[in-house]
C-alpha cells in the first residue's frame, strides 16, 4: 500500500474512516472498530458501488497458510460493522449483501487525500473507481444533501431526531402512513372552508374581532392546500429530493401545523374541552410524525436516512 492510499479518509454520510490510523469516526466522534471489521469496511469503501466477492475478503484478511472458520469469522465482522454503522443486513442503508458472492458499498463517497480538503476526482489522477465517481454524480443529481442545505436544516438535524437514529420499516407502511396524514389536513382544511360562517361565529362570540379567525383560515388554507398537495405527489411518485426539500419546509410546514392543531377546538360544543385538548395534544406531534416518516425513507426509499 503506497504512503498516498495511506493518507486517504473515506466519508460517508456523517461518517469517516481514516485508512492511516484505522479510525472511524461519527461527526467527530470516535467509535470502536476492530481490524478485522474495518479492514472489510475499506474494501468495500475502496470499490464502492461494485461488488467485493467473499473469496477477496479472504484473500486480505486471511493469507494463505491461515488456518480459520473463514464464514464465521467473515459474518462476525460485518454483523459488527453493520452494529456500529446501525446498518441492518435487512434494508442496508451502506453495505449489502449479495447472497453467496461478497458485499457491495451503497452510499456515495468521499474520498480525501491528506492535506487536501476537497475531495478528490478522477480528474485529478488519483485513484478513485469509476463506481465511485458515479455514485457522486447521482447524488448531486439528487440536489443537496442534509449536511449542506442550509444552517436550518443543519440545526434541525442537532437538535430533532438524526436521520441515521429512525428506524427502516418497509417502505409501504411508511408512505402509507404519510399519506394519511396529508389527507386528514387536506379534511380539515376542507370543512373549515365549508363552513367559514360558523367559524367567524364561533370565534366572535369568544373575543371581540373574530373576523381575523376567518382571515387566518384563509390565509392558512391557501399555502397548506397546494403544500400538501405538493407533498402527496413527491411521496406518490418517489421524486428525488422529496427528503431535502420536505427538512427545508419543515419549520413553514410546522408553524401551519400547531396552528392547525387548533382544529378540534371548532368541533368544541360537540366532543367538549378535554377531547378537543387532547386531540390538539395529539397533532401538536404531527410535524415531528411527518419529519421520521420522510427520514425513514416516506418519499423514495433510497433517500432513507
Amino acid at each position: 500500500m503506497s504512503a498516498t492510499a495511506r493518507a486517504r479518509t473515506f466519508r460517508f454520510g456523517i461518517f469517516e474512516l481514516d485508512e492511516a490510523s484505522g479510525e472511524l469516526r461519527k461527526q467527530g466522534r470516535r467509535l470502536r472498530l476492530q481490524a478485522q471489521p474495518c479492514q472489510v469496511l475499506l474494501m468495500v469503501l475502496e470499490r464502492a458501488g461494485e461488488i467485493v466477492s467473499r473469496d477477496e475478503v479472504r484473500r486480505r484478511l486471511w493469507p494463505e497458510g491461515t488456518y480459520v472458520d473463514f464464514d464465521h469469522s467473515l459474518n462476525t465482522a460485518v454483523n459488527k460493522l453493520r452494529e456500529t454503522l446501525s446498518d441492518p443486513a435487512s434494508n442496508p442503508r451502506f453495505i449489502e449483501t449479495i447472497p453467496r458472492r461478497g458485499y457491495r458499498f451503497l452510499a456515495p463517497v468521499q474520498v480525501l487525500e491528506a492535506g487536501n480538503a476537497s475531495p478528490e476526482s478522477p480528474a485529478s489522477g488519483s485513484a478513485v473507481p469509476s463506481s465511485l465517481a458515479g455514485a457522486r454524480m447521482e447524488a448531486a443529481a439528487d440536489g443537496p444533501s442534509a449536511a449542506s442545505s442550509g444552517p436550518a436544516v443543519s440545526l434541525l438535524n442537532r437538535v430533532l431526531t438524526s436521520p441515521e437514529a429512525v428506524p427502516r420499516p418497509p417502505h409501504a407502511i411508511v408512505r402509507t402512513c404519510f399519506l394519511l396524514i396529508q389527507i386528514m389536513y387536506l379534511c380539515f382544511y376542507a370543512v373549515s372552508l365549508a363552513r367559514l360562517g360558523e367559524v367567524e361565529r364561533m370565534f366572535s362570540s369568544m373575543v371581540s374581532h373574530g373576523w381575523w379567525a376567518t382571515v387566518l383560515v384563509l390565509l392558512t388554507a391557501a399555502v397548506g392546500i397546494p403544500g400538501r398537495l405538493y407533498l402527496m405527489s413527491a411521496v406518490a411518485f418517489r421524486a428525488p429530493g422529496t427528503r431535502n426539500n420536505y427538512q427545508k419546509l419543515f419549520l413553514l410546514l410546522f408553524v401551519l401545523d400547531a396552528l392547525w392543531s387548533l382544529a378540534p377546538f371548532l368541533l368544541l360544543p360537540q366532543i367538549g374541552f378535554g377531547l378537543a385538548l387532547g386531540a390538539t395534544a395529539a397533532l401538536l406531534y404531527s410535524p415531528f410524525a411527518q419529519r421520521s416518516l420522510i427520514l425513514m425513507g416516506a418519499g423514495d426509499p433510497s433517500e432513507a436516512a
